[in-house]
């Protein structure tokens, strides 16, 4: 049976030979009742690469962003986040279902917020309203098509979240990938932030896990309620050496993975039919809409997926690609010309796809 050329998303990536390697001989220890060596190390390692003073490895970047949440905020505060970010549209409305919060929406454009957009955002010092406490951003941003958010907006919007009382928390699921793309240091773009999420299984390539980066003070504050929702693990070390082997060994496959989306960008360019999202691809997610000459992006889905193309549609126009390091450079030229040939023949045989493929 042919293997799929799965591009729903870069969490499909399965560990290499060599990671469960290390996984099988990690030394291990209860990481609840003591330390974990294994996971001490990661923790030590992504700190490192952060800039920060400590890091807790938690087992999801949901996870991690809410507690990042709560070590800035408490029931009855509001932060401000861009509007189709992860952590308003894809994490269940947990801030306000956990911790009590409200959100105070800024709509991007690919969600990239203008510094200005956050004059006159912070709410009075009022009974009458929520305390306005928190900053959060998103780079690289999902529903923006991977987009790398400018590094002087980011800049200056923290700047001006600090100099306003205000915290500020990153959620750097793929900030690796704009550290590839853009050659600025994950250290130099989390700066900026007073906590920072990082995600190791996506485009780094391992089963489990993400880690919170933050000042000790913080990450022994993440620690407890890490406990409390459920996030503490034992014998933790097993995962955890799935994230350091790809911390060591995975960092230099973004840039390829970058460059494969850029591929996917340049056939959808080239195919009548498509329209890619922003008409750019900044790292290894590309987003694009399909025109209705063609049929609705779940059944152009259904029929790549007939000819072993997995991909997501995100709505009525929308379909995802996202590059990864189980894709190989021969697999994103067929799937290149798979799209290039399902398209054109719709056009010119004038008959619209019909099927219903995934959605997400």
């Amino acid at each position: 049976m042919t293997t799929p050329i799965d591009l729903r998303s870069d969490t499909v990536t399965k560990p290499s030979q060599q990671m469960r390697a290390a996984m099988a001989q990690a030394d291990v220890d209860d990481d609840v009742i003591d330390i974990d060596p294994t996971v001490d190390r990661l923790q030590k390692k992504i700190a490192q690469l952060t800039g920060k003073e400590a890091a807790l490895f938690v087992p999801s970047g949901t996870m991690s962003n809410q507690i990042g949440l709560r070590i800035h905020c408490r029931s009855g505060d509001e932060f401000i986040c861009e509007s189709q970010c992860h952590i308003y549209s894809y994490e269940q409305g947990a801030y306000a279902s956990l911790s009590g919060l409200a959100v105070q929406l800024l709509p991007g454009e690919d969600g990239v917020l203008d510094p200005s957009q956050f004059i006159g955002t912070i709410k009075a010092d009022n009974e009458h309203f929520c305390r306005t406490k928190l900053v959060c951003l998103e780079n690289t941003h999902n529903r923006g098509g991977g987009r790398i958010l400018p590094y002087d907006g980011v800049a200056e919007i923290c700047h001006w979240a600090h100099d306003n009382g205000l915290a500020t928390h990153l959620d750097g699921a793929r900030l690796f990938n704009a550290v590839a793309a853009s050659g600025i240091p994950a250290a130099q773009w989390a700066q900026h932030f007073d906590t920072v999420s990082i995600c190791f299984s996506k485009g780094l390539g391992a089963p489990v896990g993400s880690a919170l980066c933050g000042t000790t003070e913080m990450i022994a504050f993440a620690r407890r309620h890490r406990k409390m929702l459920g996030g503490g693990m034992r014998q933790a070390g097993i995962i955890a050496a799935g994230a350091l082997f790809a911390l060591e060994h995975n960092l230099e496959q973004l840039h390829i993975d970058n460059q494969n989306a850029q591929q996917l960008a340049q056939t959808i360019r080239e195919t009548e039919g498509l329209q890619l999202a922003g008409d750019r691809a900044d790292t290894n997610i590309v987003m694009f809409d399909v025109s209705s000459r063609v049929g609705s992006p779940s059944a152009l889905v259904a029929e790549l997926e007939s000819q072993n193309v997995r991909c997501l549609a995100l709505g009525p126009t929308r379909v995802r690609l996202v590059t990864h390091l189980d894709v190989s450079n021969t697999q994103i030229d067929q799937a290149c010309e798979i799209l290039n040939q399902i398209v054109t023949n719709a056009l010119t045989n004038d008959r619209k796809l019909t099927g219903s493929g995934a959605q997400y």
